[in-house]
């Protein structure tokens, strides 16, 4: 990467026309403390994420999800936000984003003040009754857990992006797991699992963000997963243009007018400080708002 001066004009030029939506991945927690899959940061798991159909039909498979997420949920309820975060808040604040979809469960754009957020895949800070609907705090769970497990001595060193952290099967054995105190049924993390379908409505929403956006702006998203990607690929449908930052390449690099091969803890907050004191100059229109006269990969 070169100067981030340099790096973040041409991104600049595109974002300062406003009405952006930004679309947000996992690399944009890594400098929180949450690492990604796929990136520069990506775990290496020795098991593959919870599956939606695995944890509603296996009772030892749904003990294990809870005893690794319960010790990453200490870890993830300290995570703060970082200085991207705060920087896309800032954008938001100052008119020109106008609203968020993220991929991340860890709700940290809300954290960092950012308003229109739509969480796609949910919050693991909440928790959801299978039986009954109700949503009480994940907190609340915590404390009911530690209760019920006060001798589970499982160690956690780190997390991984779903919430969990890894564990041997030794260290879950004895770990009791409880349910719904309304109505007996299964309690289960209000995120989306894989195999789960995302809520039709949260979808429709962020499709009509998208196709009224003058620009869409990935921040730290692979793409890799099409629950994402269809974003990317409606943006091109509605001629919206599309810039990605993203350190390495992504699975919609082929719709990006432009894409940034950068780290986004020093991009955004520059982006931010560029946009929201002075100007840019020489801006242009580009397709609905205004933008740089060339564009290209940096």
């Amino acid at each position: 990467m070169g100067r981030v001066e340099d790096v973040i004009e041409p991104v600049a030029g595109l974002v300062a026309g406003g009405e952006v939506v930004v679309l947000s991945g996992a690399g944009l927690s890594t400098e929180s403390g949450i690492p990604d899959y796929r990136g520069a940061s990506g775990v290496a798991r020795r098991h593959t994420p919870m599956t939606y159909q695995m944890f509603v039909g296996d009772a030892q498979a749904r003990r294990r999800y809870w005893a690794r997420s319960h010790l990453g949920w200490r870890l993830m309820a300290q995570a703060a936000p970082n200085d991207g975060h705060r920087a896309v808040a800032r954008l938001e604040h100052g008119g020109l984003v106008t609203g968020v979809i993220t991929q991340n469960v860890d709700g940290l754009h809300t954290a960092a003040g950012s308003r229109d957020v739509v969480e796609l895949h949910g919050r693991l800070d909440q928790v959801i009754c299978l039986g009954c609907g109700e949503r009480t705090p994940r907190q609340e769970l915590d404390g009911r857990l530690r209760l019920l497990n006060p001798d589970f001595a499982g160690r956690a060193a780190a997390i991984n992006p779903d919430g969990d952290v890894e564990l041997d099967d030794t260290e879950v054995a004895g770990f009791r797991t409880v349910d719904c105190r309304s109505c007996g049924g299964m309690l289960k993390p209000d995120v989306v699992f894989f195999g789960e379908t995302v809520p039709a409505g949260r979808v429709r929403d962020c499709f009509a963000m998208v196709a009224a956006a003058r620009l869409l702006l990935v921040l730290g998203s692979s793409l890799t997963v099409l629950s994402g990607r269809r974003f990317v690929t409606a943006a091109a449908r509605h001629g919206v243009p599309v810039v990605i930052v993203n350190q390495g390449a992504t699975r919609g690099d082929a719709h990006a007018l432009l894409r940034v091969d950068a780290p986004l803890g020093q991009v955004l907050p520059a982006l931010a400080q560029r946009l929201l004191s002075v100007p840019p100059p020489g801006a242009v229109r580009v397709g609905r708002g205004f933008g740089v006269g060339r564009w290209g990969r940096w």
